[in-house]
């Protein structure tokens, strides 16, 4: 048993890819804690680093969510959603030009782009805000934001003087670029790219060597998406006198990140940290006994700013223990401390099979979190009522 502490409970997990929201995955954690505690207060405040989920995260921490219909990755219209409180906005790409949006889920890395989060932005602006929060992960294209780009009005003209088709593979033939008014537009904006992401846009740990492949392309076709990027990031150069293809995050989303430091003077900040921020967790957290965080893998790639640790970091900096749940554990003792992670619970504990795991998620999660109330929350009498 452990020493009682008084304080509410924040639940503050990612998403389970493939099973869960964040949303849900908090509220499953809920349920499984108030069977152990009825009375045990808890603040459920779901989260993301920067990928899917983001704009859900922001508009369950109080952000108003907002819809419109966008260009999809391959040209189709989609509707998607971006988050606004006071004047500033959170911005998914993902939303707009994600993998899970390719109809039919059939890869188009060659062609796909990011018009849509650039349509997203565009929305965002003509509603009055002056910070951006561009959350990249998740994306379905290579072409380094120059579709993003070209929905606020840059132009990207071959030697002809017209304008690329979509995709990255266009990119090879870019002659010139035009900015036309767009930093005009931009003044007094702020734009901050979240993610967690330090790649840069070209070479061998660049947008096309290491993810172009995770969004269906060929190794012949990588090649052609480098030599895009390449002429980019020279034409870039030449003509804008920027320099931030080596730059960390540079690679991120197949590049946009490369394309919002260019065309929107975006600043990079890592996902986790930075959205933990926005949405206000340091205050969520003040006087918390527990912060039981998670995601659906718990790996190495974890203890590379994602969401997990950054929470427990962040509760560590407020004093509050955190534990996480998660799919799978795949780390140490050690790793669990350094990353500072009390403890983790997995589905697997319970579940060895990683299918059964996926399909019963839910009703798994549950009972971990019941095992944890009855460890974690013991009995304290301040800890007060029902959230």
């Amino acid at each position: 048993m452990r020493e009682p502490r008084s304080g509410h409970v924040v639940i503050a997990p990612d998403k389970f890819k493939g099973s869960l929201t964040a949303n849900q995955v908090a509220e499953h954690v809920a349920a499984g804690l108030r069977r152990a505690r009825p009375d045990a207060r808890l603040v459920l405040l779901p989260v993301a680093d920067g990928g899917d989920g983001t704009v859900d995260a922001a508009v369950a921490a109080g952000f108003a969510r907002l819809r419109t219909t966008v260009t999809g990755p391959t040209g189709e219209k989609v509707v998607a959603s971006y988050a606004v409180r006071g004047r500033t906005a959170v911005v998914e790409l993902a939303e707009a030009s994600g993998l899970r949006l390719l109809p039919g889920g059939e890869p188009r890395p060659l062609t796909a782009t990011s018009r849509g989060t650039g349509e997203l932005i565009d929305a965002a602006l003509r509603g009055g805000v002056n910070r951006v929060v561009l959350g990249l992960g998740g994306s379905a294209c290579t072409d380094g934001g120059a579709g993003m780009a070209a929905a606020l009005g840059v132009r990207f003209l071959d030697e002809r003087g017209e304008e690329l088709p979509p995709g990255g593979a266009a990119l090879r033939s870019l002659a010139r670029i035009e900015t036309g008014r767009l930093a005009e537009r931009l003044e007094g904006v702020q734009v901050v790219v979240a993610s967690d992401v330090d790649n840069p846009l070209l070479g061998p740990e660049g947008a096309a060597a290491v993810f172009a492949p995770q969004k269906g392309a060929s190794p012949a076709q990588v090649r052609t998406l480098e030599s895009g990027l390449a002429r980019l990031e020279s034409v870039v150069r030449r003509d804008l006198g920027a320099l931030h293809a080596r730059q960390p995050g540079a690679g991120a989303a197949g590049g946009v990140g490369f394309g919002a430091m260019t065309f929107l003077g975006a600043t990079v900040r890592p996902g986790i940290g930075y959205l933990l921020d926005l949405l206000g967790f340091a205050g969520q957290t003040a006087g918390a006994r527990l912060v039981v965080t998670g995601e659906g893998s718990l790996d190495r790639q974890s203890l590379r700013g994602k969401a997990p640790v950054g929470v427990a970091r962040a509760a560590a900096r407020e004093g509050v223990p955190a534990i996480a749940v998660a799919g799978r554990r795949a780390l140490t003792g050690e790793q669990l401390r350094k990353a500072r992670l009390q403890s983790a619970y997995a589905l697997t504990d319970l579940e060895p099979d990683p299918e059964r795991c996926m399909a019963e998620a839910g009703p798994l999660l549950e009972r971990l979190a019941e095992q944890i109330g009855r460890e974690w929350l013991a009995e304290s009498p301040s800890m007060g009522g029902v959230a």
